[in-house]
């Protein structure tokens, strides 16, 4: 079916057409010239007429020429250029001509453009529920992704979805679930492995425990006593002598011994001071029975550590904690060195990215996610960013995902900010983001051939988040509320009591 034709000057990767006929935003086209089928999608559309121009400011005149000619409309679009269907969408070397005819691409088209190795099915298309969008595995868990958008668009389930999907080819998910969102979910194709949000003391290095006992880099002389303390009690601990004691509590002990002694360095008693807040900030955080936590992960699981009941600092030291090991490990694992290693690759899921990412606050979470997204391919690990406000999230990190699910946002700078992090999103598929319906999605990148709008499907297994029904959990509430004050009126009764 013919929707239109080629007019103006046409590029190698875009044109514009005029249509008396409505396509629709997201369809796709075929052009065909100089033997070539080359594949575009309808990015934009506007309506007019020749007759009520922008110049035309008379009103009685605009209703006179509206009843005689006001179905004398053209349609204007602009076409991106994806590549020859039959050279591998590869773009052409040479443009159109003028006047050549634009038709719609054909379900067999469609069906070959979706079909790709290890597939991942995200949906369906929007402007055609019969065609399945299929994204390839291996490029979102080597060159990881986002998943953007605003709140109640429908993230959580795409994620959930996403989430699925992977396991069917057995992929070790570990998710950094701030709100206990999938804990006690129910995944059709695997099963959730739950870890608790403690760290066995004994796995962290000097660095991770001097900054959350706040001993600055200038501090050499705190920074040597805290040393002392930090060797001395990771000897005792691993030794069993003081096995019942909190890793904290250990290096404070050691260093109010030491401040006893004649002579000894007043510094002493400032580490002492800063190690007391850290034990009151972290006291729930450390567990010297806790295995590595890298060891508790399972293959083919959706592996959620629980930070629901944590507060932001304590979720920055988790996370930095496990990406800073599994990077070494995996770089043990390939480098076959003697030491312990981690043999399988893991695809991180970093819930509320730009709480554990900020793009204009330093962070030691900020770090290690940054380095998982430069380096993590290489060996295996795989990043998924998550955020309802992408404006707030590390522009460098976000850069990095190369993949990409934006579901509907409306603020203008949080457009800019994923536009400038992606070099595929074009201004005019931007300008669609507002208008998107729930679970409508753009989907770009390299795990998919060519820019699509898809339908997300609906996540067939169970979980906790959404929204919830305020109005009918306080309208249960009232009434359990009487109930409570009728059982007690007839307690009074009972008891003979007259009020």
């Amino acid at each position: 079916m013919t929707v239109g034709y080629c007019v103006g000057e046409i590029s190698l990767s875009e044109l514009t057409f005029i249509s008396d006929k409505m396509p629709q935003v997201g369809e796709y086209v075929t052009v065909e010239y100089d033997g070539k089928k080359v594949l575009g999608m309808v990015e934009s559309l506007v309506r007019g007429n020749d007759a009520l121009n922008i110049d035309l400011h008379d009103v009685d005149a605009i209703q006179t020429i509206a009843r005689i000619g006001g179905n004398d409309y053209y349609i204007k679009g602009k076409i991106k250029l994806l590549g020859d269907v039959n050279d591998n969408l590869r773009l052409p070397r040479t443009p159109a001509l003028p006047g050549t005819p634009i038709k719609l691409a054909d379900n067999e088209i469609l069906d070959n453009v979706f079909n790709v190795k290890n597939p991942i099915k995200l949906g369906t298309l929007v402007n055609q529920r019969d065609i399945e969008v299929n994204v390839e595995g291996n490029p979102i868990l080597n060159r990881h992704l986002a998943v953007l958008a605003m709140t109640g668009a429908g993230k959580s389930n795409t994620v959930a979805v996403l989430m699925d999907q992977l396991l069917r080819y057995n992929v070790p998910i570990f998710v950094f679930d701030m709100h206990g969102e999938y804990k006690d979910a129910n995944f059709p194709n695997g099963e959730v492995n739950v870890i608790q949000p403690k760290i066995n003391p004994t796995y962290m290095s000097f660095n991770e425990i001097k900054r959350l006992v706040n001993i600055p880099n200038n501090a050499y002389i705190q920074e040597r006593h805290f040393r002392q303390a930090f060797n001395k009690a990771k000897k005792e601990i691993n030794e069993g002598t003081e096995s019942t004691y909190k890793f904290l509590e250990a290096m404070y002990d050691i260093l109010y011994k030491k401040s006893l002694e004649d002579g000894s360095d007043k510094q002493i008693v400032d580490v002492m001071n800063k190690i007391d807040d850290a034990k009151d900030k972290y006291n729930n955080l450390f567990d010297n029975n806790m295995g590595n936590i890298l060891t508790s992960i399972k293959v083919g699981h959706v592996n959620v550590l629980d930070l629901s009941q944590t507060d932001e600092s304590v979720a920055e030291v988790l996370v930095s904690h496990i990406l800073r090991n599994a990077l070494k490990r995996r770089k043990n694992f390939f480098h076959g060195t003697s030491e312990k290693t981690l043999n399988h690759s893991v695809f991180f899921v970093i819930e509320e990215a730009h709480i554990l990412a900020p793009n204009k606050r330093d962070s030691q979470s900020k770090h290690w996610i940054q380095r998982i997204a430069r380096e993590g391919r290489k060996f295996g690990l795989g990043l998924c960013l998550v955020s309802q406000s992408p404006k707030t999230v590390d522009h460098d990190a976000l850069s990095q995902m190369n993949n990409m699910i934006i579901l509907r946002l409306v603020e203008p700078e949080d457009q800019r900010h994923v536009q400038s992090a992606s070099e595929s999103l074009s201004k005019d598929l931007i300008n669609q983001l507002p208008s998107l319906n729930v679970g409508e999605a753009i989907v770009l990148g390299l795990m998919t051939k060519v820019p699509t709008l898809v339908k997300i499907d609906e996540f067939k297994g169970r979980r906790t988040g959404g929204d919830l029904d305020i109005i009918g959990d306080l309208a249960r509430y009232n009434d359990d509320e009487e109930d409570e004050i009728k059982r007690q009126e007839q307690e009074s009764l009972d008891l003979g009591y007259d009020y």
